[in-house]
């Protein structure tokens, strides 16, 4: 029995954060991405999305690896991957593809190099805007390239890869769902400080990631997802061994329209408590025919961030206290109260806050893990 030990929500091609190459693509350009593994096993297998992909994607061949460091893998550990047996495969447009799975003795916290070759010009490219660490690509077919030599040029964003899967036969994973809150903006780039890595070490369970920055639950963003309403069975329900879904989502529906500085929270309709809730109730429902335990977790203190003011006050509030009072839920972690500042209740604590009054540092992040993991 396979189990999803890493995830990246898929995004249309964008300009993103930071520079990246999902708009321009690939051709005859390997790509090698690193990401940490929240279970183990022996046998290894990955999950290819070409969800934005007006036609199909050519992979011309795939590897996985042990990470060694930067863009080297572990001598001996290389594995071709094969799809139906063979080497390469075409990702149907809007679809994806699962690949065989390959030998390799993985531990949970194991850093696992995957390597994509591109010879086909693949067009704009499905991608992950904010990884908070390395990828890399180099000229040509580098699936054996060991050393890492090869590759000469960077990003934060993976591409294509949207899971990796091992055959833990774990049942017990954790899917937390949200925004860049979840995705890890304000942790240390390279360290895996993310919340969802804080929680995978305090647990010892698998521990998916499906936030994405700057997601909305109720709206679509040609920068920051779809809806998390619609992406919820994609990004979640889909990937197997998942029994619990953590919600924290919303503070952007409510705070995109308290600042007419930033393009790309464009449109951002006002909202109100009610369509935030009904949003959480069609989240529940669609988690509850799944079969999973549902946990809400209150929106973060973000007074004095450019997300502020009085509209998103009220709203925020109302929200929270549904959250915590509904029943709704299965189970609530309070993360508002715990991360907040004991002399204004409405901000983040000093000590939590990366500087932006909205998002958490990696002392934060650890806090919310703690919280989180005491009502699993």
């Amino acid at each position: 029995m396979f189990t999803t030990a890493w995830t990246a929500s898929p995004q249309l091609p964008s300009e993103g954060f930071t520079p990246n190459w999902s708009r321009e693509g690939f051709w005859r350009q390997s790509v090698r991405q690193n990401v940490r593994l929240t279970a183990g096993g022996g046998r290894v297998r990955v999950r290819l999305s070409n969800a934005y992909g007006t036609s199909p994607l050519r992979v011309a061949g795939a590897a996985v690896g042990r990470t060694a460091a930067g863009a080297a893998v572990e001598p001996g550990s290389s594995r071709r991957l094969t799809f139906g047996g063979a080497a390469g495969a075409e990702v149907p447009a809007r679809g994806q593809l699962v690949s065989d799975p390959a030998p390799l003795a993985l531990a949970a916290g194991d850093t696992l190099s995957v390597t994509l070759y591109f010879e086909a010009a693949t067009g704009p490219a499905t991608f992950h805007a904010q990884a908070f660490t390395t990828s890399h690509r180099g000229a040509g077919d580098l699936l054996d390239d060991a050393t890492g030599d090869g590759f000469d040029a960077v990003t934060e964003s993976w591409y294509v890869l949207s899971a990796v899967e091992t055959d833990a036969g774990r049942t017990d994973g954790i899917a937390l769902f949200g925004d860049s809150l979840t995705d890890g903006f304000g942790s240390t780039p390279g360290a895996d400080r993310r919340w969802p890595d804080a929680l995978a070490r305090r647990t010892g369970r698998p521990v998916l990631n499906a936030g994405i920055g700057g997601n909305l639950l109720l709206n679509d963003s040609a920068w920051y997802g779809e809806k998390g309403v619609r992406r919820l069975a994609r990004d979640v329900l889909a990937h197997p061994g998942v029994d619990t879904l953590v919600v924290l989502l919303g503070l952007n529906d409510i705070g995109f329209s308290e600042t007419g500085e930033q393009p790309t929270y464009k449109p951002a309709p006002v909202v109100e408590a009610a369509e935030l809730i009904d949003g959480h109730l069609e989240l529940i429902r669609q988690a509850r025919r799944a079969g999973l335990r549902v946990i809400g977790a209150t929106l973060l203190p973000f007074a004095g961030s450019d997300h502020w003011g009085e509209h998103a006050a009220k709203v925020s509030h109302e929200l929270d206290e549904w959250i915590r009072c509904s029943g709704e839920y299965d189970a609530v972690v309070d993360l508002n109260r715990v991360l907040a500042d004991p002399e204004d209740p409405d901000r983040l604590h000093p000590a939590y806050d990366f500087g932006d009054h909205l998002h958490p540092d990696d002392a934060g992040y650890a806090v919310m893990a703690e919280a989180v993991a005491a009502v699993l």
